[in-house]
Order: C-alpha cells, then sequence, then structure tokens
C-alpha cells in the first residue's frame, strides 16, 4: 500500500493544472485550448473547459539602445597646390573704318580717315602787266588810263589782261563712313581691280600694286573674316 504512495503522487502531478507552476521571468505561457466542438482558441490564462495545451515562448524584448554615434575628428590632409589660374585677356580690335568722300565737282573716292583729301587750291584773279619805269618821278604806281572804269569783276577792256594766281584756300570734301559690309565689299572689288591691272602693267608699277594687295588682304583677313 505505502509503496503505491509515490507513483499516484507522480501522476497527480502530472495532471494538475498548467495554472499550478509558475513560467519562468523571460517567458511567456500561452494555452490553447480545444472546446467540444472542435473549436480552437489561444489565451493567455487556463482553458475552462475541454482539452488544453500549454506553450512556453520567449517573451519579446526592446532591442538594446543604440549607442550614439561618436564624432570622427578628420584628420587634416596636407592641401594639395592649388593650381594658377590662367587668365587670358582677349583683345579686339574693331574694324578699320573707310569712308566715301564726294568732291565739290561730284567725283567720289574712297578714304581711310574722316577727312577725305583735304588739298589747297589757288585762287585765281585777274591782274594787269605793269610797264617797265623809265627815267623820271615815279609815284610808285602808273596812272589809270584815260576812259571809263570797267564794272566791278570784269576784265577791263582798255588794255590787256591776265589771270594770274592771287592766294590759295583749303578745300574739304564731304565724307561719311561706310557700314562693315559695304567696307568689305570695297576692298573686294578694289583687290579684283587691282588682280586685273597686274598683268598689263609695267615692272615699277607691278610692285606697288602687290604692295597694295598685300594690304587689302590683311584687312580682309582681319575685318571681313578672311572673305
Amino acid at each position: 500500500m505505502h509503496a503505491r504512495l509515490p507513483l499516484l503522487s507522480s501522476l497527480l502531478l502530472a495532471w494538475l493544472p498548467a495554472a499550478a507552476t509558475t513560467p519562468a521571468p523571460d517567458n511567456v505561457r500561452i494555452y490553447r485550448c480545444v472546446g467540444s466542438n472542435g473549436a480552437l482558441a489561444l489565451q493567455d490564462s487556463p482553458c475552462r473547459t475541454g482539452r488544453q495545451q500549454v506553450l512556453e515562448m520567449q517573451r519579446p524584448h526592446d532591442p538594446p539602445p543604440r549607442l550614439a554615434p561618436v564624432p570622427v575628428t578628420a584628420v587634416p590632409s596636407p592641401s594639395a597646390p592649388v593650381p594658377a589660374r590662367e587668365i587670358r585677356i582677349v583683345t579686339v580690335q574693331p574694324p578699320q573704318p573707310m569712308y566715301e568722300c564726294i568732291t565739290s565737282e561730284g567725283a567720289r573716292y574712297t578714304s581711310d580717315a574722316a577727312e577725305g583729301n583735304p588739298r589747297w587750291v589757288p585762287v585765281w584773279g585777274y591782274g594787269y602787266p605793269v610797264p617797265p619805269r623809265g627815267p623820271g618821278p615815279h609815284l610808285g604806281h602808273s596812272p589809270r588810263p584815260p576812259g571809263p572804269r570797267p564794272p566791278s569783276g570784269d576784265p577791263p577792256t582798255h588794255r590787256p589782261s591776265l589771270v594770274a594766281p592771287v592766294g590759295s584756300t583749303l578745300v574739304r570734301d564731304t565724307c561719311h563712313a561706310l557700314p562693315p559690309q559695304e567696307v568689305c565689299a570695297r576692298l573686294k572689288d578694289r583687290r579684283w581691280e587691282l588682280i586685273r591691272r597686274y598683268n598689263s602693267a609695267l615692272q615699277s608699277e607691278r610692285e606697288q600694286l602687290v604692295r597694295e594687295q598685300r594690304g587689302i588682304d590683311a584687312r580682309l583677313e582681319q575685318d571681313c573674316g578672311g572673305a
């Protein structure tokens, strides 16, 4: 009789409700209950009726706090020498102007200066021949011969007269600047004219034509894009 007591005690402990034991602190106990009608339920308390199954699950824990990033002190590296910037200064020369000038007679010509071709021209007037002086007193001038005085500006009729220069005056022509497109066209026309004249020119004249053509070619290259 007494030998059966330990066996009964072990059976009772196996059939005791699961609530009698306490889960480990880090675990969670889940009860799986199966009702008489076969319904399945999961709960955190022991089943009242039907069959139950006790599941031990590990309690979830919050992740450990993240450590604040340690600021990394950048180690200064030896600075590389900064290459010197190349500065280029480009000077654009404006096109050389050309002017068209008109003389008082209506003739046209081109000039590189706004003044054109100023020139001194003689001023002509009427004069009278002075007879040679003979011996005797002189008053410093010959007396006017008798007769009516001719009208002003008309040559005298009582004795021969001549036209002689009495001075000079500076003549300036009217000039105006040509647009750049017209300047290039005039240079091309002049260059073509020099080429035509070269074949029939004398040797001394050819050298002058070649020098003028080189100057025109330089202006075409600089002001007209090498046209």
